[in-house]
C-alpha cells in the first residue's frame, strides 16, 4: 500500500518555499513566558498521530502529524501486545471498532473481564503477530463522523516510526498492564528489549503497579514516567482506589511519577449546560509538588464548550494563556491545531496586525449573538472587524432596518407571533416566510432576535445564553454607530428592490440613498462605504458617488470567469462577492478536488476587488482538507489574494490576521499553511484506486450575472402582491419620491409660465 510520503514531501516543499519567499520578514514574536512547571513551551502529543483525519495509529497518521506539527511534537502510541508478545500501536485493546478484524476472523470474538468490566470484542491477545500484523488486518476510522476514505492502512509497530526522518519523539502508553500479565504478557519487557533503537521520551499508564515496576530501570535522563488519570469514579487496578481519591494525594503520586495526564475537565470543568466553570487548582497544586500536568481529550470535531465559539484554538489557549497557569502539554487528535495555538495564536489581542485582508461581518458577530443587532455589531467592532454590514430590509410602514433576510422566521420569534403572515413569494425564496415588509416597525420591534443555526439540520446550536440578546437596529442607528466607532467602513446590502417597488410600493434604493446622504459618511475619507447587490440596476444608482464602492453579489455558485468578461464587470461594479467555492474549485462536500479558480487574478487584472464568504467556525462547515480548523481555511483564502473575508466570527479572523505565522514568515518554528487544493483528494485516489466522484464543473460567470433589467417604477397597487392581504400605507417619503415631487412641481411651473406668456402675446 502506498504511503502519504509523496504528498507530505510536496507539502513540505511548499512550506519551505513560502517560508523563504522574498519580501519583508514578519516581526518575530516576543519571547513568551510560559507558566509550565519548568517555564518551557508546552508540548503537543499526537494521539495515534493525526487521528482526527486518518485511522488512529496508522503510518499516514503519524507521518502527517510529524510533517505538519511543531518539531517537538510527541507521537503517542497506545501499546498493545499480540499473543506471542509483539507490540503494536492502537488506542484500544478491543480491536473491533478500529480494524476490520471482525470481517477476517468472524468466529474469533471473545469476552474478557478487563479491570473488572466484562468486555466483548476481538482482542489482540488472541492472535499471533503473523495473523494480526499481516496485510489482511487493516485499520479503519473508529469515529463515524470522521472520514472513512483513508481506511485500509496496516497496523503500525512502534519500531516503524524509526523510518521517519528525523525519528520522532515518542510517548508510549500502557493501559492494561495487569490484564496483560494475567495472560502471561509483559509490556515492560517489550519496551526494554523489543523496541530496538526507539527510546521513548515518556511512558505513561493508569496503573500504579506498572509505573513503580519501571522505576528501578529508568535512569537519570531516561523516559519520564507519567500517571494517567481516568474518570474520578473509575478504580485503579493496583490499589483498588478510585482516581478521584488518588488525585488528592499529589505527594504520593510524586513518589512514582514525574507528571500526570488528566482529562481536560479535571482542569476546566464544563457544566451540563455546556459552559465553562471556574478552573480547579489542580495545575497549580501539581506544579507545587513538582509534577508536570498534561491534559487530554482535545479534538476539533468535538462540540466543545459554548465559551469557545466553535474555535478549537480558543480551548487550547484557555489552558496555556490564562494568566494563572500553563499545562505542560496537550494530548490531541489534531496536532496541527494544537501547534498553531501554541506557536502562533497566543498573542495579545491588540498586537500588531500582520495580514491586511479586510474582515467583513455578516450580521456583525452573528456567530455569537443574534445577527444584525446592536450587541452583534458592538461585539464585531470589539473583535476587530474592519467593515460591519447592514442587510437593509423595509417594514410595511417604510422603516429601513438591518436584518440578514427579509424573511424573519430564522432570526426572530416571528413564527410564534405572526404565523398568519406566512406566505410564499417565489421571487424571493422557495420556502414560505414571514417577511418584514408585511409587518409594521412596531410589530417587528415586538419580536425577539434569535441566533440562526450555523448549518441547517446538523445538530449544532450556537450560544444559547445569547439566544435572545440584542435589539433590532434601524439603518439610521447603524450609520450613527459606524460614525461613532473606530470601524473602518460599512457594507450596505440591498436585495429585492424590484419586488419591493413593483409589489409593495416601497423604494429601498431611495431609503438607503437618503439615509447615507443624511449620515455624511461619504465625507469621512477614512470610512469605506460598500454598496452590495445582486442587481446591477441597483448598483447603477450609486455610480456617480466616487466615495461608494459598488459590490456585485454573484448569487450562484461559479467556477471561473472569461478574462474579457472580467473587464466588463467594471462597467457595473468595483468589486464582486462570491461563494467560498468560487475561489477554491470543485467541492464535493468532502474534499477539495481542484486548484484555485481564475476569478481572483482575472478580477484583479480588471481592477476589481474580490470578497468571499460566508466563513464560519463550526467543524461541520469544512471539507476534510481544512482539518476542521477555521485557521487553515482563513490561510487558504488569504493566500488566494482575496481582498476581504465575510465572516460570522470576526474574532477568529482577527486572531489569524494578527498571527505572525504567515506563509511568507521567516525563522519561525511553525507556519499556518494554506491548503494545496487537490492534494488530499489525489492521495486518496492513489491510496484506494478510487475516490468519491468530484462535483461537476461549476459554470463560468456570464453576462446574466452582470446585466439586469431597469428597476420598475413604484406601484401604488399592492393587490397584486402574493403576500399579506393587508393594504400597505403610503411609503415614507424618500429621496426618490422627493425627486418625483420636484419634477411634478417643475412641470407645473413651466406650464403656468407658458400660459402666462401666451396670454401676454394675445
Amino acid at each position: 500500500m502506498q504511503t502519504l510520503l509523496h504528498l507530505l514531501c510536496f507539502s513540505y516543499l511548499i512550506y519551505t518555499t513560502m517560508a523563504a519567499a522574498n519580501g519583508r520578514p514578519n516581526p518575530a514574536p516576543p519571547k513568551k513566558i510560559w507558566l509550565t512547571l519548568n517555564g518551557s513551551q508546552p508540548v503537543v502529543i499526537a494521539r495515534g498521530g493525526f487521528s482526527g483525519l486518518f485511522p488512529d495509529s496508522s503510518m499516514d497518521a503519524y507521518n502527517f502529524a510529524q510533517q505538519n506539527s511543531l518539531s517537538s511534537t510527541l507521537m503517542f502510541c497506545d501499546l498493545q501486545l499480540t499473543k506471542d508478545g509483539i507490540g503494536f500501536c492502537l488506542s484500544n485493546i478491543n480491536l473491533q471498532n478500529s480494524t476490520n478484524i471482525q470481517d477476517i476472523f468472524p468466529e474469533e470474538g471473545n469476552t474478557y473481564n478487563v479491570n473488572g468490566i466484562d468486555t466483548k470484542g476481538w482482542f489482540s491477545i488472541d492472535f499471533d503477530s503473523k495473523d494480526l500484523l499481516a496485510d489482511k488486518i487493516l485499520l479503519k476510522q473508529g469515529i463515524l463522523s470522521r472520514s472513512p476514505f483513508f481506511d485500509g492502512a496496516k497496523i503500525t509497530a512502534p519500531m516503524d516510526l524509526l523510518s521517519f526522518k528525523p525519528p520522532p519523539r515518542v510517548w508510549i502508553n500502557v493501559e492494561y498492564d495487569l490484564f496483560l500479565h494475567q495472560h502471561k504478557l509483559d509490556p515492560a519487557a517489550f519496551i526494554a528489549k523489543g523496541m530496538g533503537n526507539l527510546h521513548p521520551d515518556y511512558i505513561s499508564s493508569p496503573e500504579i503497579g506498572f509505573l513503580k515496576s519501571l522505576q528501578p530501570t529508568v535512569q537519570r535522563g531516561g523516559p519520564k514516567l507519567i500517571f494517567k488519570i481516568l474518570a474520578a469514579d473509575a478504580v485503579e487496578a493496583t490499589t483498588k482506589v478510585d482516581y478521584g481519591s488518588l488525585l488528592k494525594n499529589l505527594t504520593g503520586i510524586k513518589s512514582f511519577a514525574s507528571g500526570i495526564l488528566v482529562p481536560k475537565q479535571y482542569i476546566w470543568p464544563v457544566g451540563k449546560d455546556g459552559y465553562l466553570q471556574p478552573a480547579t487548582s489542580l495545575v497549580a497544586d501539581a506544579h507545587k509538588q513538582g509534577l508536570e500536568v498534561y491534559a487530554s481529550g482535545f479534538a476539533n470535531d468535538n462540540a466543545i464548550s459554548y465559551n469557545y465559539s466553535y474555535d478549537p484554538t480558543r480551548e487550547y489557549l484557555q489552558y496555556i494563556y490564562n494568566g494563572q497557569f500553563t499545562v505542560d502539554g496537550f494530548l490531541t487528535d489534531f496536532p496541527p491545531t494544537a501547534s498553531e495555538s501554541i506557536a502562533c495564536l497566543s498573542q495579545e489581542k491588540n498586537s500588531t496586525r500582520i495580514q491586511k485582508t479586510l474582515i467583513i461581518t455578516n450580521g456583525g458577530a452573528s456567530g455569537d449573538y443574534p445577527g444584525s443587532t446592536d450587541i452583534a455589531y458592538q461585539t464585531a467592532i470589539d473583535d476587530g472587524a474592519d467593515i460591519i454590514d447592514c442587510s437593509v430590509q423595509l417594514t410595511k410602514d417604510g422603516i429601513a432596518f438591518c436584518s440578514e433576510s427579509a424573511d424573519l422566521i430564522a432570526t426572530t420569534t416571528a413564527a410564534s407571533s405572526f404565523i398568519e403572515h406566512s406566505t410564499s413569494i417565489p421571487e424571493i425564496q422557495k420556502s414560505n416566510g414571514i417577511f418584514s415588509f408585511d409587518l409594521t416597525w412596531s410589530e417587528v420591534q415586538s419580536l425577539k432576535p434569535q441566533i440562526a443555526k450555523p448549518v441547517p439540520d446538523n445538530g449544532l446550536v450556537r450560544n444559547p445564553a445569547n439566544k435572545n440578546k440584542g435589539k433590532f437596529v434601524t439603518l439610521h442607528d447603524f450609520l450613527e454607530l459606524a460614525k461613532a466607532k473606530a470601524v473602518g467602513g460599512i457594507l450596505i446590502i440591498i436585495d429585492n428592490a424590484a419586488y419591493l417597488a413593483s409589489k409593495k410600493g416601497l423604494d429601498i434604493v431611495g431609503s438607503v440613498t437618503s439615509a447615507l446622504n443624511n449620515s455624511t459618511l461619504d465625507k469621512q475619507p477614512l470610512k469605506k462605504i460598500l454598496i452590495q447587490s445582486g442587481d446591477s440596476s441597483v448598483l447603477s444608482n450609486f455610480k456617480n458617488n466616487t466615495a461608494y464602492q459598488r459590490v456585485l453579489y454573484i448569487d450562484r455558485e461559479v467556477g471561473g470567469v472569461p478574462n474579457e468578461l472580467a473587464q466588463e464587470v467594471k462597467k457595473y461594479a468595483d468589486a464582486v462577492r462570491l461563494h467560498r467555492n468560487g475561489i477554491v474549485l470543485d467541492y464535493n462536500d468532502m474534499f477539495l478536488t481542484a486548484k484555485f479558480s481564475n476569478i481572483v487574478p482575472a478580477m484583479k487584472a480588471a481592477n476589481i476587488s474580490v470578497y468571499v464568504g460566508i466563513l464560519k467556525n463550526e467543524f461541520t462547515n469544512f471539507v476534510f482538507d481544512y482539518y476542521s480548523d477555521p485557521y487553515v481555511e482563513l490561510a487558504t483564502f488569504v493566500s488566494a489574494a482575496v481582498d476581504g473575508l465575510v465572516t460570522e466570527f470576526p474574532a477568529t479572523a482577527n486572531a489569524y490576521m494578527r498571527s505572525p505565522c504567515t506563509p511568507t514568515a521567516k525563522n519561525l518554528e511553525y507556519i499556518i499553511l494554506p491548503v494545496n487544493a487537490g492534494d488530499l483528494y489525489s492521495y486518496l485516489s492513489q491510496l484506494t484506486g478510487s475516490a468519491p466522484a468530484p462535483a461537476p464543473d461549476l459554470p463560468l460567470i456570464d453576462t446574466s450575472d452582470l446585466v439586469d433589467p431597469p428597476l420598475p417604477p413604484l406601484s401604488n397597487d399592492t393587490t397584486q402582491d402574493s403576500g399579506s392581504p393587508s393594504t400597505s400605507p403610503a411609503p415614507t417619503p424618500t429621496s426618490a419620491s422627493s425627486s418625483i415631487t420636484i419634477s411634478t412641481w417643475t412641470g407645473f411651473l413651466i406650464a403656468t409660465i407658458s400660459l402666462y406668456l401666451a396670454l401676454i402675446r394675445h
